[in-house]
């Protein structure tokens, strides 16, 4: 693990960031981890900036005066100092942890991530001693609920008998819940009986009575069969937000895809025992299907994570459950019959840190893919005067929930992007260039091979209908040529901008030579973040009628159909002269756009993110400049102007590249390799015996923390 104190070499310039262009959260991350110098103060602007008065506050050095604050507030400051002292293995006390709880969802978070440390530094009885306290001086469900997951999860106990049960009882879910876990830990018989818990409380619904047949009993309704585990490296990976089989929908994209056939892929890749695919499941989901553990194929296996809420978890929501989701894990998948080895996160979220803290408390190792989001936008997003304070105190929880990952983390992955591979990754994060082995690897992510689904003809029979009713109402008297359909596909999300295409499509004028078809959304109107989009896309064709005749909007698809209408509608002999066009903020990696050019069609996307990688402007499509409404509408013109040869040979080049380098076969090889490097295994390749509860966690030694003997450090 990199020290605070020592050097980092950075490329000023990564690709990712306009050359020339200063940024100073990059530039204050780097200083943090390298302390070669202290950086001056400097002057302070004449009008308030928090952005910079909160990366100062967490990124200033040790001793450093702090700055008066004219725009942060006094939350935002002590919650820059938990972080930076948490960063720094400086850990608070028990009793600061507790006292801090009280200060919003984003201090509990770094409270969660400390609190392990902070009893093995202390001691027991003195965090029993301090969740008590806490306990007796509040009366706030929340808070109640979380002290008690604290004791839980290190083995405390903070209250008689008596007053447990009598929480036990409560009618708030959330105390109710937790009250019983810590019950379940110390003496299962006090667990109330299966009928009403407190008169007037709603009957137990799917959650609740899962959680009791949790606690009551050894393991989970279902388990892998142990005959069909192979020798090897048992894997658990996870897509915590939306659907793993319904791309498109909602929260469910293309990471459903890739998790899919990539759990698929490394169950029979040399080596591998298994795969765990960890996903989430409401309360809604869980009365439609209680069971929690299916098998999806060959040595690979779903496992659902209940989630005790009326509709599907969304990102921002994830920190409510993260004390009950490490729970869940650490009790699932300790009760599979036998260890999980590796359990691998994605996504810097509260989600992930509590898988994470689950592996620490099973014996799991941690892989991390890490990516520089949201840090290389934060001083384009969050600088400028004006900028909206909430979401830039949430960007900068994200990159604290991404560092503490990677101290988690036996292996930190990234996400492949172009040039210099993994320079940006290192730019953003300093502290991994002190890791052994040197800059992280960023395995290329890929897609499985295209197989026909059985009965997709009819289905895709009526789209192509109706895309060609388009075509027929494009054409009209006098076009000298057929119009282009430009397919797009992905989740309705402000992310994936179909919004700024549909309006760069209509203002560009380039509706009057194609005829624009996006896949995606659910197929029901309940998502309030869909209906945004829709409204916006039906205000952006507004004003041009001839646009929005032209315009054919499809709910999502399964992922066999998307790739079949691909295929249909690259294929000459179905009269139909199509291309494809990413419109995303950004993709990190965009295996959509890998799905369109292996099927054949000539592809256009983000020259932001990680598409560069492998895509080369004019040789195998185009990247084009996705940042607004304008440039899209130039990018779109320059994809409808490409000469069919041309567009047929980059089309050629595309498809043989995905087809030899970019498949989910071959990320599953790479991967496997960094599972078994990182897997808890004794010499006679049995499963090491797990940490005990509570031990410590790879953290980054800060000096005052050095025990010096003989000129060495430990920590």
């Amino acid at each position: 693990m990199q020290r605070p104190d020592s050097a980092v070499s950075v490329d000023p310039a990564p690709w990712g960031r306009p050359s020339g262009r200063p940024d100073p959260f990059a530039a204050a991350r780097a200083a943090y981890w390298r302390r070669a110098h202290r950086p001056s103060r400097g002057r302070r602007s004449a009008a308030p900036n928090l952005f910079a008065e909160l990366v100062r506050a967490e990124y200033r050095p040790d001793g450093a005066p702090a700055d008066r604050p004219a725009a942060a507030t006094s939350g935002d400051l002590v919650l820059a100092g938990l972080r930076r002292r948490v960063r720094a293995g400086r850990t608070p006390p028990p009793e600061t942890c507790v006292r801090l709880l009280a200060d919003g969802d984003h201090t509990r978070a770094a409270v969660f991530d400390a609190w392990p440390e902070a009893v093995r530094r202390h001691g027991t009885e003195r965090a029993a001693a301090a969740v008590r306290r806490g306990l007796q001086g509040t009366r706030r469900p929340h808070l109640v609920a979380t002290l008690l997951d604290l004791a839980e999860a290190e083995s405390l106990v903070p209250l008689a008998r008596p007053e447990l049960l009598r929480l036990a009882r409560a009618p708030e879910r959330t105390v109710r819940h937790a009250a019983w876990r810590l019950l379940a830990a110390h003496d299962g018989s006090l667990l109330p009986p299966h009928a009403a818990v407190t008169p007037g409380t709603r009957p137990a619904d799917a959650y609740e009575r899962l959680l009791r047949e949790a606690l009551r009993a050894p393991a989970p309704p279902a388990a892998p069969e142990s005959a069909e585990l192979r020798p090897g490296t048992l894997i658990a990976q996870s897509m915590l937000l939306g659907h793993l089989d319904r791309p498109g929908e909602g929260l469910s994209g293309g990471l459903g895809v890739l998790l899919g056939a990539l759990g698929d892929a490394l169950a029979r890749t040399d080596g591998v025992a298994g795969v765990l695919t960890l996903v989430t499941a409401c309360v809604p989901e869980l009365e439609a299907d209680p069971v929690l553990l299916r098998r999806r194929g060959p040595r690979h296996w779903v496992l659902r994570l209940p989630v005790d809420s009326p509709r599907q978890v969304r990102p921002e929501e994830l920190g409510r459950h993260r004390e009950a989701l490490a729970w869940w894990a650490t009790r699932l998948l300790g009760s599979l019959g036998r260890p999980v080895d590796v359990l691998h996160v994605r996504y810097a979220d509260d989600g992930s840190l509590a898988l994470a803290e689950a592996a620490r408390r099973s014996g799991a190792a941690v892989v991390f893919t890490a990516a520089p989001d949201p840090h290389r936008q934060m001083t384009e997003r969050h600088a400028a005067p004006g900028s909206d304070a909430n979401a830039l105190r949430h960007d900068l929880h994200r990159v604290f929930v991404a560092d503490r990952l990677v101290d988690r983390a036996d292996r930190v992955v990234g996400i492949a992007g172009p040039g210099r591979g993994a320079d940006e990754l290192l730019h953003h994060f300093p502290q991994l260039a002190g890791r052994a082995g040197g800059a992280p690897d960023a395995p290329p992510e890929g897609i499985p091979p295209y197989r026909l689904p059985a009965d997709a003809g009819r289905r895709i029979d009526s789209l192509l209908a109706a895309v060609g009713a388009g075509l027929g109402a494009a054409a009209g008297p006098g076009r000298s040529r057929t119009p282009t359909v430009l397919l797009t596909v992905g989740r309705l999300h402000p992310v994936k901008q179909q919004d700024v295409l549909v309006r760069a499509w209509a203002e560009s004028g380039a509706f009057r030579e194609s005829v624009l078809v996006c896949v995606g959304g659910s197929p029901s109107d309940a998502d309030p973040v869909e209906n945004a989009m829709r409204a916006r896309v039906e205000q952006a064709v507004a004003a041009f009628p001839e646009a929005a005749e032209r315009l054919l909007l499809l709910p999502a698809l399964a992922n066999a159909e998307v790739r079949t209408l691909e295929r249909r509608l690259a294929d000459p002999a179905n009269g139909f002269h199509a291309r494809y066009v990413c419109p995303s903020a950004k993709e990190e990696f965009g295996l959509a756009v890998l799905e369109a050019m292996e099927a054949g069609l000539l592809v256009a996307a983000p020259v932001r993110g990680g598409v560069p990688h492998y895509l080369v402007d004019g040789r195998n499509g185009l990247l084009i400049d996705t940042s607004c409404a304008r440039t899209l509408g130039e990018g779109l013109l320059r994809l409808l102007r490409v000469d069919e040869g041309a567009a047929a040979a980059m089309a050629r080049s595309a498809q043989g590249l995905v087809r030899s380098t970019y498949s989910s076969n071959a990320m599953a090889r790479a991967l496997a390799r960094h599972y078994t490097a990182v897997a808890p295994r004794t010499a006679t390749g049995r499963k090491a015996a797990a940490p005990p509860r509570g031990g410590p966690f790879r953290r980054p030694v800060a000096p005052e923390d050095r025990t010096r003997t003989g000129g060495r450090t430990r920590a």
